[in-house]
């Protein structure tokens, strides 16, 4: 089973580097780790470029859509090429050890497998005090009201089989687009299931997520989802 490692990248030249060296160091699938320049400004292509010239599995790709995270996971995903994808973040908040439980609920015949820093044995360490508390609240109240089975949609940290991605439509270009591939996918039929993972903020650079730009979007989903919830719909 041939896994797609995305990572979106804007102006991670002080990340870069480390991110793929533990992402080459750390999975043992068969793998492909395409890296979305997103109108970088800085070193980032010339660090990814310099990897992939003694890599074969590193591909640096430009995201030629409007700088944003969702338009640059979409090329990403329209490029994947593995029948599992995993979006990453370029500055490794992620724990990438969560990958071999991800591979294994999917060996049980899941669609979609959250990493949640919100189930028991999930972390999160560091981060805005807001941006967590708005995290949790729309993790947790999304499951108690929807029953969608994780506690943290929110998460961009998930494995998808690409199969599902190619069915769904992915709109909008904030963060949110990772829970708003979840929620379509639940509402579709898909099978969902979640692990515990570790979150760690960034210790180098800043960071692209800016709360109060990105909260309508994530509200606009988590409305969507109740409303689609409570009607009884299906697709």
């Amino acid at each position: 089973m041939a896994i797609s490692i995305v990572i979106p990248a804007h102006n991670e030249e002080g990340n870069i580097r480390t991110t793929l060296s533990k992402v080459i160091g750390t999975i043992s699938s068969p793998y492909e780790v395409i890296v979305v320049d997103d109108h970088s400004e800085d070193g980032t292509a010339e660090i990814v470029k310099e990897f992939a010239e003694r890599n074969d599995s590193v591909k640096l790709i430009h995201n030629h859509r409007p700088k944003g995270f969702s338009n640059a996971l979409t090329t990403g995903l329209e490029n994947a090429s593995g029948e599992v994808v995993v979006p990453v973040m370029a500055d490794l908040c992620d724990d990438l050890n969560t990958i071999e439980a991800m591979i294994n609920k999917l060996q049980e015949g899941y669609d979609i497998i959250c990493g949640s820093r919100y189930m028991p044995e999930g972390r999160k360490i560091g981060g805005p005090i807001l941006q967590s508390f708005f995290s949790r609240f729309v993790g947790l109240t999304l499951h108690w009201i929807t029953g969608i089975p994780t506690y943290d949609v929110p998460n961009a940290f998930k494995m998808y089989r690409k199969e599902v991605l190619n069915n769904l439509k992915i709109e909008g270009p904030g963060f949110s687009v990772s829970m708003q591939i979840t929620l379509k996918a639940f509402f579709k039929g898909y099978k969902i299931t979640e692990v515990p993972t570790t979150w760690k903020s960034r210790m180098v650079g800043e960071s692209s997520f800016k709360i109060f730009r990105q909260t309508k979007d994530y509200f606009y989903w988590y409305f969507w989802a109740i409303w689609e919830y409570l009607i009884g719909k299906r697709y």
